[in-house]
């Protein structure tokens, strides 16, 4: 497994302990403090499981298994892969920290951080399978079916 698919799976049980504990915290104050919860603290413990845990671990898993690129294939730029990590890992952080620390009525500093955040996430995920989509490929496949095997 190479350093950036390592690199995309440790991210992601980071965001995956952080939203657990988020989750934790967001319970007991609800439970035992009778706080309510804000859409948006639902909102950077959402985001921490799904974009942060599950994408990023998908991401990772992706880069490691998918085949690697034919060697003619010019689109394939590790690069953006690395470029992809440096928009949701970010983007995703700032997002669940700004989205927990603004409450029911944040002010616009906040508001243009999870702003922000919130398109490096979409731009790094977006990096993500561009990079990952010249790497679909038939592997072994395209042979097996070329001799009539069918799955």
């Amino acid at each position: 497994m190479h350093s950036l698919a390592r690199r995309f799976l440790k991210t992601a049980i980071v965001f995956l302990v952080t939203g657990l504990a988020l989750g934790v915290w967001l319970l007991l104050r609800r439970e035992l403090g009778g706080a309510a919860i804000s859409v948006r603290e639902l909102s950077a413990h959402t985001h921490a499981l799904l974009v942060g845990f599950v994408m990023m671990m998908i991401a990772g898993v992706a880069l490691w298994l998918f085949p690697r690129p034919a060697a003619e294939d010019t689109r394939y730029k590790p690069r953006v892969a690395e470029a992809a990590w440096w928009c949701i890992a970010p983007g995703t952080a700032v997002r669940v920290v700004a989205e927990t620390l603004a409450g029911f009525d944040p002010p616009p500093a906040l508001r243009l951080a999870i702003l922000a955040g919130g398109v490096m996430q979409a731009i790094g995920l977006g990096l993500v399978f561009w990079t990952l989509f010249p790497r679909i490929r038939a592997a072994g496949s395209a042979q097996r079916e070329a001799k009539g095997e069918r799955f």
